[in-house]
């Protein structure tokens, strides 16, 4: 949120956030505390799904749940994207919050909650590009549409390609990626 001063520093959220129950995540964008709402039944299929494609495709790489990153270069953010692609145990001896470099795809798949838009949509964009993780994929169950965002930005954030493409269409997912998706059962798991 452009303009707000920061609610704590980094430091200060990190403390929080460690002794947070692990029912809640939380997030910290832009200086600002945010509650990530937790995965439905459909949610977690969809990621769940994506696992499955990415293990048929590509063994050698892992889709880490939940994974924290530091965003540092997008106001000093701490971001849990609903999964992040890497090569296999690359976050092995991480703490909670792991730097981004050596993730090859960020994932976020939208909940039904008002914060969806300026999060999934606007600053997650802007935060992972910054920090120049190669591919940010979108699954958006509103629209019913998935994004696919390429060539990483750091100087200005954000993402300099973005291809959408609707529920049912067949996804590639770039290099450094190559996965290829029918994404026809998605249908199934939106309201």
């Amino acid at each position: 949120m452009a303009g707000h001063a920061p609610q704590m520093s980094v430091e200060e959220f990190e403390t929080i956030a460690h002794a947070a129950p692990r029912t809640v995540t939380l997030e910290f964008m832009g200086g600002q505390v945010g509650v990530k709402k937790g995965m439905d039944g459909d949610r977690s299929t969809v990621v769940s799904w994506l696992a499955r494609r990415c293990m048929q495709s590509r063994p050698e790489l892992d889709l880490c749940y939940g994974r924290g990153l530091r965003v540092d270069a997008y106001r000093r953010s701490r971001a849990r994207p609903d999964a992040v692609l890497a090569p296999e145990a690359h976050f092995a001896g991480h703490g909670a919050w792991s730097d981004p470099d050596g993730a090859l795809m960020v994932v976020e798949v939208t909940s039904y909650d008002p914060d969806t838009d300026r999060l999934a949509r606007h600053e997650k964009p802007g935060a992972y590009g910054q920090a120049g993780i190669p591919l940010y994929f979108l699954i958006d169950r509103d629209s019913r549409t998935l994004k696919v965002y390429t060539h990483p930005d750091r100087r200005i954030g954000g993402y300099r390609d973005v291809r959408v493409a609707k529920f049912g269409e067949t996804v590639t997912l770039p290099d450094p990626d190559g996965i290829e998706l029918d994404t026809e059962i998605l249908e199934n798991y939106v309201r």
